[in-house]
């Protein structure tokens, strides 16, 4: 497998040092080779953050592409720099305090080299609390095209952190926005314009290459007012712009931003028994 990609991952202050470089050890421990490491530092870092990217800088030269924002711009923004300066077309993003199994890229690769017209492959994510062994949950997805085409009208139906997606079709479709609108939805944003707009073809392997870190803070980061609204607006943008239905909207939109304004123990209780695994 000839194929060279990117990896790519935005940091920013909040993130621990450990986590750091659990998330980097595992792509560069990958059974197929990243000859490109893109980190973009969305924002000034701690010293401890900084000691993590340079220890990593230092031991693999010619590797890491080090892009320094002056101030955090927001995931979107971040990854928006870091998509434009990938040398490669196949880009794997990855987050900065989570962990993939060693052959995650190469099943991904593999995928790509089947189908050449594929544009974009995600996975299976687990989500786990503390460590890799304490998983609380298995984050599925559909597979085939038309399957995540239909799920797209009601929920995002590719996992961020797992893709791997082409270059030439996230630039196509926009790349991720700048705007503060698409605030905490980045991924759903580029991804539907990339499959209702551009009809880019996607494919999610019915497998658990993803290990995402969550904690008891999650679900209430997912509560409240404001986010709320935020799902309301998102969704009505959709909607305008016809990647749902009515019936979509009213069944995502106000449907999710009900549980959103629920006591937090109900909203953990409803993703953990009706969208989660």
């Amino acid at each position: 497998m000839a194929e060279n990609y990117s990896v790519l991952m935005s940091v920013y202050y909040k993130e621990k040092p450990e986590y750091l470089k659990l998330a980097i050890q595992s792509m560069l421990d990958q059974t197929v080779k990243a000859n490109e490491f893109i980190v973009v530092k969305d924002g000034p870092l701690t010293p401890g953050l900084d000691a993590v990217i340079d220890e990593y800088v230092e031991k693999n030269p010619g590797l890491f592409t080090v892009i320094a924002n002056p101030t955090n711009l927001g995931l979107g923004p971040a990854l928006r720099k870091g998509v434009i300066a990938a040398k490669n077309e196949l880009i794997a993003r990855m987050d900065s305090d989570d962990y993939v199994i060693p052959d995650r890229c190469e099943k991904q690769l593999e995928c790509f080299e089947d189908d050449p017209e594929l544009g974009m492959v995600g996975s299976y994510e687990a989500e786990f609390i503390d460590t890799i062994d304490n998983v609380v949950s298995i984050h599925k997805v559909p597979d085939t095209n038309q399957e995540i085409f239909n799920f797209m009208r009601r929920r995002c139906a590719v996992l961020h952190p797992t893709v791997i997606f082409k270059k030439s079709e996230v630039i196509r479709a926009g790349n991720y926005q700048v705007t503060s609108f698409y605030t905490v939805y980045e991924d759903y944003d580029l991804f539907a314009r990339m499959i209702f707009d551009e009809k880019v073809k996607c494919y999610n392997i019915q497998d658990t290459l993803y290990y995402i870190r969550t904690n008891q803070d999650f679900y209430e980061r997912r509560g409240g007012a404001k986010y709320a609204k935020t799902v309301l607006r998102f969704k009505w943008h959709l909607f305008q712009k016809g990647h749902m239905l009515f019936i979509d909207f009213f069944v995502s939109g106000l449907g999710q931003a009900f549980v959103c304004v629920l006591p937090n123990k109900v909203r953990k209780m409803i993703y953990m028994k009706l969208l989660r695994k």
